[in-house]
């Protein structure tokens, strides 16, 4: 991509390197991102165990069972993962309760928050910054890549041990492991850092930490993409009419969907170095190892498990997340 020079950005004010208003950035991607995590947390839930090796065997063969004959069974290809996904959705409604859908939603969205907070703040000032400072205050495609890697790794090192928090909470269900089997001892977040700290110390919290830095190339593609493709959405003439929103719904959907479709093993890596110990031991301790274990073990296919219920999240959860970011920076704009 061409970096097409635009408008000046807006400098930092005389008392502070951040431009003015920054906090802007801060609120609007927090409001943001709590509003996306709510609506899409059913499809967190499904895609995390999905992710997992702990719930694979429970999830191997999904039935749809009428009058005690199975008349449908799992088949291979990428319609029936979403069938699959809505399958596993209906089987922990009714199994494990509707509340079980929202398991982890805690830490979610007190990981969430934070993390959008800081990701929408770093980004935002981060660009108006690299740009007034390397390229006479113009923003291009160079620019925003460097602020979204900044971003990823400040979001990344920062909330870390609140996704492994509730990634555990996700994973905790009857029949997954001994260990987890035991719903006492994982009542709530407070218990399962208890846990965590009490089985692994400190070092637990920041279980797939590597992973998350090689998630940073999710982030930055996607702000790219976004950038790109909201500048081609801007171009309308009914400015902020429906057109437009439409626009930045459709620019911030598509931008997910394409780097989260890159760059989706992470993801997988990631939640399997943040499960709980099996039995006392460590099966995955390490980001080489435990991509060389996954396809040993199940194949380079399971580098996407879980990938339907991860898009049916991120897509409608990218949109609304971006779109409010926008809505609160113009209102605070006025």
């Amino acid at each position: 991509m061409a970096d097409t020079p635009v408008q000046p950005v807006a400098g930092p004010s005389k008392t502070s390197f951040l431009p003015a208003k920054s906090w802007q950035h801060f609120v609007a991607g927090g409001v943001g991102g709590m509003c996306g995590a709510i609506v899409t947390s059913p499809f967190d839930v499904v895609k995390t165990r999905l992710q997992s090796d702990l719930f694979r065997e429970k999830h191997a063969t999904v039935s749809l069972v009428t009058d005690g004959a199975v008349v449908m069974q799992r088949r291979p290809n990428l319609l029936w993962h979403f069938v699959e996904t809505g399958h596993i959705l209906r089987d922990i409604y009714q199994k494990e309760s509707p509340r079980a859908l929202f398991k982890g939603l805690g830490p979610t969205l007190v990981g969430v928050i934070p993390a959008r907070s800081i990701n929408f703040f770093t980004y935002g000032n981060g660009k108006q910054i690299i740009a007034n400072k390397f390229n006479d205050g113009q923003e291009a495609t160079w620019v925003h890549l460097c602020a979204a890697a900044l971003a990823g790794i400040a979001t990344g090192t920062a909330t870390n041990p609140i996704w492994v928090v509730k990634t555990r909470l996700q994973l905790a269900a009857d029949g997954a492991t001994s260990s987890l089997a035991n719903k006492s001892s994982y009542g709530g977040s407070w218990d399962m850092i208890k846990s965590i700290m009490r089985e692994e110390g400190v070092r637990g919290f920041y279980k797939g930490l590597s992973a998350s830095y090689l998630g940073v190339t999710e982030g930055t593609i996607q702000w790219v993409l976004y950038e790109r493709l909201k500048k081609l959405s801007s171009n309308v003439e009914d400015k902020g009419g429906a057109a437009e929103w439409l626009g930045l719904l459709g620019s911030a959907g598509t931008a997910k969907c394409v780097a989260s479709l890159i760059t989706y093993p992470h993801e997988v890596i990631r939640t399997r170095l943040r499960q709980p110990l099996v039995n006392g031991k460590v099966k995955y301790s390490g980001l080489i190892q435990t991509l060389r274990l996954v396809i040993r073990e199940e194949g380079a296919k399971s580098l996407y498990g879980g990938l339907s219920a991860h898009l049916m999240r991120v897509i409608p959860n990218a949109a609304v997340m971006f779109s409010i970011y926008e809505v609160v920076l113009r209102w605070e704009s006025h």
